[in-house]
């Protein structure tokens, strides 16, 4: 990029910047619209833009480059590896919460009501492996088998943590 096509970043930021302060300080200019962008936001990020081409072009002038290249700018590569770093840490946050929404669909809760005795053993039960009645019947789940014939069994197992 140029020095002049940076001049020219600089006083198009400056002028959104100027824009989008004016809009804060009017109120009748504000738009609240659900899907519009937040004013105060993108006043923030205009104010912003421009302090970073400022920077970019005072750099490009005490440097006496006739072009600016990233790769020579140590403070702007270094923000845009950080800025890289959180976008990707921000989209496998974003995978992983996807992913456990998609588990919690399979996931299932429910209430039991057993009989006193089934209810009696497997409290005794619990108690023993020293667990809680749901921690035991939900290991119980994890082991159930369904066969051919649609028979329904459990492999033997020692309640465990």
């Amino acid at each position: 990029m140029s020095a002049a096509e940076v001049a020219e970043k600089v006083a198009e930021a400056a002028v959104r910047e100027r824009e989008t302060a004016e809009q804060l300080r009017s109120p009748g200019q504000v738009v609240r619209e659900p899907y519009a962008p937040d004013p105060e936001e993108l006043a923030e990020v205009w104010a912003a833009r421009h302090a970073e081409w400022r920077r970019v072009q005072a750099l490009v002038e005490a440097s006496g480059w006739e072009t600016y290249e990233p790769g020579r700018d140590s403070a702007g590569s270094a923000w845009a590896a950080e800025r890289e770093a959180r976008r990707a840490q921000a989209l496998a946050a974003h995978a992983a919460h996807q992913e456990r929404r998609r588990e919690a669909a399979d996931e299932l809760r429910t209430e039991v009501w057993l009989s006193a005795g089934p209810s009696r053993r497997l409290r005794a039960l619990a108690s023993r492996a020293g667990l809680t009645p749901q921690e035991v019947l939900a290991q119980l789940a994890e082991r159930m088998v369904i066969g051919e014939d649609r028979t329904v069994s459990v492999r033997a197992f020692r309640p465990s943590h």
